[in-house]
């Protein structure tokens, strides 16, 4: 943060992490973003702390982007939720 960055690359920043320690971080993200004006891209699995933070998003299924749009776009997405959720005829 010394030099003043404008992009953050962020790979995994809540790994590992519990709820208190998501949180805290997730109040840090934000801060740099509203305060210091960074934009930050984040490669994360967590996707409540995801739809929450982020004003875009891309969805990545084994590779390859299936979706990308704000976060009301992507929770509604068919080819999210059939990623993510499975379909009918993989259910047992």
């Amino acid at each position: 943060m010394a030099t003043q960055p404008e992009l953050l690359l962020l790979d995994e920043p809540l790994t590992g992490m519990n709820v208190e320690e998501i949180e805290t971080m997730l109040a840090m993200i934000t801060a740099l973003r509203e305060q210091k004006g960074i934009t930050c891209i984040i490669i994360e699995h967590n996707l409540r702390a995801v739809m929450g933070l982020c004003d875009r998003i891309a969805v990545l299924n084994f590779g390859k982007k299936i979706a990308e749009g704000a976060p009301g776009e992507i929770v509604e997405n068919q080819a999210v939720m059939e990623a993510y959720l499975g379909t009918e005829e993989n259910v047992t």
